[in-house]
């Protein structure tokens, strides 16, 4: 249980208001620099905008066309660092380039992105981009559809296929170095005197539980909220906030397939045939992952879903590209949704909006304590928490210590060669197999072992949750007990990524339901809501409208 009352008695030097990733990079940089932190999060940890993304830890190529140097230089700088802070989960990824004639960029034009990619990426440890004529390109790509092919490039990029844990490792580090961290709190009001926001009132929505924040005379406050920025600031009292408008975001949408004849085992960056637009076709936890759209949304961020337009769009481009593919509505295993949280810029396409993050200081509205993160990338989220922890500092009128993150390792941190994993292996083999040993390597990193130390003292707990995958029933206690996990989709969709791989996390209720009755002390009520809440919120978010699911079966099956 948490402890509210002492909560509210605490003075707090910095509040985070969001969970995402740059709100966890925020919290865990003040407390590495000393200062007394809480960071709030109304649902779960990364479970907006960070949970959404296509996963790609990249310089942003495209935004070369738009003049955005710095923001490449700075994505490409945080790029390498997470590569060697975080390598077990931030890997490097090959993409290709087809180049086509009218209907794409010209070759030159390309060519001279790449040239001016690698000069901005100089301190990279990924090769250099090489270029493919025509004739090359076909022999490597036959799939590939040839109707105006000039050649194509292939360079390196990052990927982080499990973003959320990526998100939750800065959460549980900020909590190692003394942060209060809290998930499934909601700021109802904030409350000011003056130039000061004076008081934050709270809400656990877990247990409907109230509480305040006050005595902000010291405090500082930084609302990452994501595209949640706007409504986070409409809670402030009559005249407190200024309610213009900060957010303008686009809507994102992606899907999930198996693997088809003719994908290539690099990832593919390409410009839609009917359109242009460019969208990618990545290799993603032995399937395919297809992605994004680009809309201007102004509905409701809490029920978002891939329509079928935009599931048509991407199958039919993809069939455009890749000639042997044919897929079908049929084919589509899960789909997501998230809104970039861009700022609001009248008139502008989504394309035009800027990508650079914006600190938005509610000093020139009056406000002293108060800054506001409008858009933020999974690329750059660690140097977005240093700026942040820099402007709290110099609002504290205190001297900032240097920045630790820029050094320190993600506690995860492992490289696959290391001596730990291969005596895992050989110490758990009479349990589990190598592949989830391995498979827990990859989505804890070093920490591992923790979960693996679980089945010393009860081995039924190396069942594994559903059959077809490596993930292992200790995961579900570890989850609750060590994670802060209280939901079912908690569990699936951010703490492991069984949602996503075994049709939407259906066939995993049953083993969850009697996981955590045996070992975490959960009943029957609260296990029969969890399952409903699930059900609901995979309809409402994630299965496709035209496709119906048998719950009872655990199938999900085209009407």
């Amino acid at each position: 249980m948490r402890d509210f009352s002492a909560i509210q008695n605490e003075t707090y030097d910095l509040i985070v208001i969001g969970g995402g990733v740059n709100g966890a990079a925020a919290a865990r940089d003040a407390a590495m620099r000393g200062l007394k932190t809480i960071l709030i999060e109304k649902n779960d940890f990364a479970s907006g905008s960070s949970s959404w993304s296509t996963r790609l830890v990249h310089g942003g190529l495209r935004y070369l066309e738009y003049f955005e140097f710095p923001l490449v230089r700075e994505s490409l700088r945080e790029r390498e660092l997470l590569l060697r802070n975080a390598p077990h989960l931030v890997k490097p990824l090959m993409l290709t380039v087809p180049v086509y004639g009218e209907r794409s960029r010209p070759y030159w034009k390309i060519w001279a992105g790449m040239i001016l990619y690698d000069i901005f990426s100089y301190d990279k440890t990924v090769p250099l981009h090489r270029m493919l004529q025509k004739q090359a390109f076909e022999q490597l790509f036959r799939a590939l559809d040839t109707d105006q092919l000039k050649g194509g490039a292939q360079y390196y990029d990052a990927q982080a296929e499990y973003a959320e844990r990526l998100c939750l490792e800065n959460i549980f580090d900020a909590r190692a170095h003394g942060a209060t961290v809290l998930n499934y709190v909601e700021v109802t009001s904030l409350g000011r005197e003056g130039e000061r926001l004076s008081q934050l009132e709270c809400r656990d929505r877990l247990t409907d539980t109230p509480f305040t924040l006050n005595s902000l005379d010291q405090t500082v406050i930084v609302n990452t909220a994501g595209p949640w920025v706007d409504r986070v600031l409409a809670q402030g009292q009559p005249q407190a906030i200024s309610k213009t408008r900060k957010i303008g975001g686009t809507k994102g949408s992606h899907i999930l397939v198996d693997r088809f004849a003719g994908m290539p085992d690099t990832a593919l960056y390409v410009e839609a045939k009917t359109d242009g637009r460019p969208f990618f076709i990545l290799p993603f936890l032995g399937k395919v992952l297809i992605g994004t759209t680009d809309l201007p949304f102004t509905g409701d961020l809490d029920c978002l879903k891939a329509d079928n337009a935009e599931i048509d769009y991407l199958l039919t481009e993809t069939n455009h590209i890749i000639t042997t593919a044919n897929l079908t509505r049929a084919d589509v295993k899960f789909t997501y949704s998230g809104v970039r949280p861009l700022p609001y810029a009248e008139g502008k396409k989504p394309s035009e909006l800027t990508r650079s993050h914006i600190l938005y200081d509610h000093q020139s509205e009056g406000v002293q304590n108060l800054v506001s993160l409008i858009g933020g990338k999974l690329t750059t989220y660690r140097h977005v928490g240093e700026e942040l922890v820099d402007w709290a500092f110099k609002r504290l009128n205190r001297t900032a210590p240097p920045c630790p993150t820029l050094k320190t390792a993600l506690p995860g941190c492992i490289l696959p060669t290391d001596a730990r994993i291969k005596a895992a292996v050989n110490h758990y083999r009479h349990w589990v197999s190598a592949e989830t040993v391995l498979h827990l390597f990859t989505l804890y990193g070093a920490q591992a072992g923790e979960v693996l130390a679980l089945l010393e003292s009860d081995p039924d707990l190396a069942a594994p949750i559903v059959p077809a995958l490596p993930d292992i029933r200790a995961q579900i206690v570890y989850a609750v007990r060590a994670e802060l996990a209280h939901t079912f989709l908690d569990i699936t969709r951010r703490r492991t990524t069984i949602a996503i791989q075994a049709d939407y996390g259906f066939p995993a209720l049953p083993a969850l339901r009697e996981t955590l009755q045996r070992y975490c002390g959960w009943d029957d009520e609260r296990c029969d809501r969890n399952t409903a809440e699930y059900t609901a919120y995979m309809h409402r978010n994630c299965v496709p409208d035209y496709a119906r699911v048998e719950t009872s079966a655990a199938v999900v099956q085209p009407v």
